[in-house]
């Protein structure tokens, strides 16, 4: 029997929206030795933030603080011994997360003159103030003479990526625009301040990062031109030679844990790091995606992905989705994604509708914590009674704007055939409903343009809380729907990459085979719904088609 002391570890982190996920993973076994998780202080608090504006910033000493409770936290739940083995550690997080820094790397909101400063923080993936610098670069990308540098973006740019919330914040904060040298993406920032090396000009840039949002490609030679960028506006004169030219997929070390990180973590020093990525590439690599595989991260939004060889893919590009990116989820494939911009956020939103009455009128704090906890199971136990035969209600699932097919952040969501009978519960399977037919129209998406689609794995909280959502999108996509075993399957994905990146496995598919997250259960989809939802979701695409113009409007 091996010993204890003998065997190898590795950590995934997952910073994700509200917290930091920990995994301690076995290299040789892949069992999850133990888990942890540090929820945002002040994000909890929702501080900088401002919902109303769709606003929505992330402090860094959040991420800071958080990364090292998760991390002692899981060491301290591991078997004795375990941290000294520990080789590695895999960084992915939300994205495009962009933050403003001087010419060290400091995040200007750590500057004194900057500390409360919204506009000097992280960007989070959600913002959507940037709707109209959005708009302007597929303007500009479509009217001027040169490169297309949406091509392999989908062919559409969004609020949520890179460029769109610099020239947003450069554009409404003189203050921040003078002072920042450059910008920096929060998957690029972790590994760069763990190993030490924050300086723009020589830390590691995502692939992931920068070929998905960014409009990085190698056809012209990297990111988008000076000219192109001066054209979208003048403001953006110059950026683009304090960015980068290389990227590095996440096989690959962006250096060795610090002396003074490996103090405050617990962990040996000089371990390697990962170049970081966006958390669904490296959480469908947790789940075991390959070729076929359609990679489902649910939560409160829902991020899509695929794998296709670059020979499959050729010259193709596919219109309407985020991105397509040599390397960006497995090295050596194009990884493909795509998403819904609310996914358990409908749900959520539905609920916060309901409990408005009650935090209004109900003054014993105690029976509104209990209403607000059962109130997504009750309503989940009246809709399934619900037949999809009988329903009357046709949803949108754009409340928080449209992120695929056809990145649009304009929209939003709407309820159709609503009567004096329309009751909670048919409103909340409409929407369950609303959610499952955005993801057929997403994977009809992907195979019109040649991508095959065989099977779909889902991960994610809702995947595990949910048997209702979870079999309604199996009837809806009419495909069976594999839940992955792992409610930690991102941070177990991440953990694969360090596995590569130390050295113990030679690439991602070695470490993914050992390593990768094995089935829960499998939904079937119910021959007898499956007719019904065919029926209603064209109904789904005839309402969203009259109603865009209308939503856009709003």
């Amino acid at each position: 029997m091996e010993k204890m002391n003998s065997r190898k570890y590795v950590i995934g982190l997952d910073f994700g929206t509200d917290s930091v996920r920990s995994v301690i993973v076995d290299l040789a076994s892949g069992k999850e030795m133990s888990t942890s998780v540090s929820y945002y202080k002040r994000w909890k608090k929702g501080a900088y933030c401002d919902p109303s504006k769709n606003q929505f910033r992330h402090h860094p000493q959040d991420y800071k603080e958080s990364l090292v409770e998760a991390v002692v936290e899981a060491v301290k739940r591991a078997p004795k011994g375990t941290s000294k083995n520990i080789i590695g550690l895999g960084i992915d997080t939300t994205g495009s997360t962009p933050a403003p820094v001087d010419s060290l790397g400091t995040v200007l909101c750590l500057k004194k003159e900057f500390k409360d400063d919204p506009d000097a923080m992280f960007i989070l993936w959600k913002d959507h103030t940037a709707v109209e610098e959005a708009e302007l670069i597929n303007k500009v990308v479509r009217s001027w003479e040169g490169a297309d540098y949406t091509k392999y973006s989908g062919g559409v740019y969004s609020s949520e990526w890179f460029f769109s919330k610099i020239l947003h914040i450069i554009r409404n904060n003189k203050k921040v625009k003078d002072v920042a040298y450059t910008w920096v993406e929060l998957a690029d920032w972790v590994p760069a301040i763990l190993t030490g090396n924050t300086k723009p000009d020589s830390l590691k840039r995502s692939r992931c990062a920068a070929g998905h949002k960014a409009m990085w490609h190698p056809s012209w030679e990297g990111l988008p031109s000076e000219e192109f960028l001066t054209k979208v506006d003048p403001l953006l004169s110059g950026l683009r030679e304090r960015l980068y030219s290389d990227t590095y997929t996440s096989d690959i070390s962006a250096g060795s844990l610090t002396g003074k990180w490996a103090k405050k973590l617990g962990l040996p020093e000089g371990i390697a790091v990962t170049v970081g990525a966006f958390d669904a590439h490296m959480g469908a690599v947790g789940a075991g995606i390959g070729q076929g595989s359609f990679v489902k991260i649910i939560g409160t939004s829902c991020c899509d992905m695929a794998v296709a060889p670059p020979e499959t893919i050729g010259n193709k590009v596919v219109a309407g989705i985020c991105g397509q990116v040599d390397g960006s989820v497995i090295p050596g494939l194009i990884g493909l994604e795509a998403g819904q911009s609310s996914f358990g956020d409908a749900y959520a939103w539905f609920k916060d509708i309901l409990m408005w009455s009650v935090q209004k009128f109900v003054d014993d704090k105690e029976c509104i914590d209990r209403i607000e906890e059962e109130i997504i199971p009750q309503l989940t136990k009246e809709a399934e009674k619900i037949s999809p035969k009988d329903s009357t209600l046709i949803a949108l699932d754009w409340l928080n704007g449209r992120r695929t097919p056809y990145a649009d952040q304009k929209l939003n969501g709407a309820i159709a055939g609503l009567s004096l009978g329309s009751n909670s519960p048919a409103i909340f399977r409409a929407i369950v409903e609303a959610t499952a037919f955005g993801s057929r129209a997403i994977i009809e998406r992907f195979r019109q343009d040649g991508v095959a689609i065989d099977e779909v794995i889902a991960i994610g909280g809702i995947s595990h809380k949910s048997p209702f959502v979870m079999q309604v999108l199996s009837d809806v996509l009419d495909m069976p729907v594999k839940v992955s075993s792992s409610f930690q399957a991102v941070a177990v994905g991440a953990a694969i990459f360090a596995a590569v990146a130390s050295g113990h496995y030679g690439n991602i598919v070695q470490a993914k085979n050992k390593m990768a997250s094995s089935t829960l259960t499998t939904y079937k989809p119910r021959k007898n719904n499956v007719n019904t939802y065919n029926r209603l979701y064209g109904l789904y695409k005839e309402l969203g088609e009259s109603m865009e113009d209308i939503l856009r409007r709003l």
